[in-house]
């Protein structure tokens, strides 16, 4: 009885975590609020001075195989020190998402891709962010490969 009881249990507890995992992998802009939105603001408006917003900019970076590559390898690894972004300077840290699933970081780079009401914003797939996640950089490296980015083709 105890066998059949802990089996039942292990069973339920499995449906219950697998239907969260889907839902929360799904749910870009909830994601966003409950780990970007502190910072980047909801709707990824930014604050002033301190953190870039986001809307409006994101599809334009991962319109390109390096933009996007640059998207996964910001949120898996950070980024730190100072960057141009819409116009004004941002002198910060951000930390690294490393601990989210492939699935969950694609769910919240393609909300945020299509916050700027681009039909033709770019998504994010898991398959993507896997194949980032190898490359294990420090925040700094992040930074190296937004300069080099931008000196290629002005990031917004």
């Amino acid at each position: 009885m105890i066998k059949k009881t802990l089996s039942l249990l292990a069973v339920a507890g499995g449906l219950v975590a697998g239907i969260h995992g889907a839902h929360a992998a799904e749910d870009g802009q909830q994601l966003y609020g409950a780990n970007c939105g502190l910072c980047h603001q909801a709707g990824a408006t930014g604050v002033p001075g301190q953190f870039p917003p986001l809307k409006g900019r994101l599809d334009v970076i991962a319109a390109s195989p390096e933009g996007k590559t640059y998207l996964s390898h910001l949120v898996l690894n950070g980024m730190t020190g100072s960057i141009q972004a819409g116009g004004a300077t941002y002198m910060g840290y951000m930390p690294s998402f490393r601990a989210m699933t492939d699935e969950q970081l694609a769910a919240i780079l393609t909300y945020v891709s299509h916050l700027g009401g681009n039909a033709a914003a770019p998504s994010f797939s898991a398959d993507e962010i896997h194949a980032a996640r190898d490359a294990t950089m420090p925040p700094t490296a992040v930074l190296q490969e937004r300069n080099a980015l931008n000196d290629k083709k002005k990031l917004p």
